[in-house]
């Protein structure tokens, strides 16, 4: 018979499962719809990890998984080239538009928070 702790521990490897799947799920979306993609996981603290996905035509998205064991299962599920770090060349392959450049300049400069009107 399986220990109170063994069960706790198949409900947390189920759980993750789940979560790592839906994650992959998304990925695969994301891969679709732009051609490919690569990503690169980055820790943000307690909120989980990151997941930032770049297309092969330059879109790019994220996603957070509620830890990084569980954002690298779901890489690995969804056959994700990752990346170890947000690097010039990897960052390079990012394109923005508009939307985001009036974004960053109204944060930075503490204007507009949206598109300008």
């Amino acid at each position: 018979m399986p220990s109170m702790a063994d069960t706790t521990a198949n409900a947390a490897d189920k759980k993750q499962e789940r979560a790592a799947a839906r994650l992959a799920k998304q990925i695969g979306a994301f891969a679709r719809q732009h051609g490919g993609a690569e990503g690169q996981l980055a820790h943000i603290g307690q909120a989980g990890t990151r997941i930032v996905l770049v297309g092969t035509d330059g879109g790019w998205g994220d996603l957070v998984a509620p830890t990084y064991a569980t954002a690298q299962l779901a890489a690995q599920k969804a056959g994700l080239t990752l990346h170890e770090e947000f690097d010039g060349e990897f960052a390079a392959r990012v394109k923005t538009g508009p939307y985001e450049w009036t974004r960053m300049a109204g944060i930075q400069l503490g204007g507009a928070t949206g598109p300008a009107a």
